[in-house]
């Protein structure tokens, strides 16, 4: 009879630990295909505040060796992005995707399901080519509407890879920005090396 108990107890662990397992996707597309990184997303991705070729991409591209593609548009919502993903990203023979949305519907106060509702669709075609997808997370305390708990659930959906706060120790600090939203060139330069840890296992 105690031997029987312990079996059972045994395979309810097992059952219980697959499910828990099996109920968190992994790293989508980390065996890669396509061709090329890109960076997509609104000004944090183009570079406002930042000198000629020191904007987060071109950053990356010396970092990492490769040439990098800045897709960004300053001014971009996720709605933006999505009817321009196409034309910017599919059609680009993605491999890896650095994704920075989100900053332009938290400031116009869309709300929170639409605007990661928008960023799932983003991500799941991408993924769909064959591409790892990373996103660059925003968590800002007090004024947040909870965006930094949104990226955190969309991630966990569809296997992207989060950097939970790309702006974790650049926002705010006077040194680091050249205005209340957009970082200065060392700012990108944080950036860019916060992406590319996150990639560098993949390259």
């Amino acid at each position: 009879m105690k031997k029987a108990a312990i079996f059972l107890l045994v395979v309810i662990v097992m059952i219980v630990g697959y499910l828990f397992y099996s109920a968190k996707p992994g790293i989508r597309n980390a065996h890669l295909e396509g061709e090329n990184i890109i960076c997509f997303g609104d000004s944090l991705t183009y570079g406002t505040g930042a000198s000629d070729g020191m904007d987060y991409p071109s950053q990356l591209a010396g970092l990492t060796g490769h040439a990098v593609i800045n897709a960004g548009i300053p001014g971009d919502t996720t709605a933006d992005a999505l009817a321009r993903l196409d034309k910017d990203v599919l059609s680009q023979y993605p491999r890896i995707v650095l994704i920075t949305l989100g900053g332009n519907d938290l400031k116009n106060r869309v709300p929170a399901d639409t605007a990661f509702g928008n960023l799932k669709v983003i991500i799941e075609e991408i993924q769909e080519r064959g591409a790892l997808v990373v996103i660059g997370g925003i968590d800002i305390p007090l004024f947040g509407r909870g965006f930094g708990k949104g990226y955190e659930q969309v991630c966990a959906q569809t296997g992207a890879l989060l950097i939970p706060n790309i702006y974790e120790d650049i926002f705010g600090r006077q040194g680091l920005m050249t205005d209340p939203i957009h970082p200065n060139d060392r700012g990108y330069q944080i950036m860019a090396e916060r992406f590319y840890e996150t990639i560098r296992p993949y390259l």
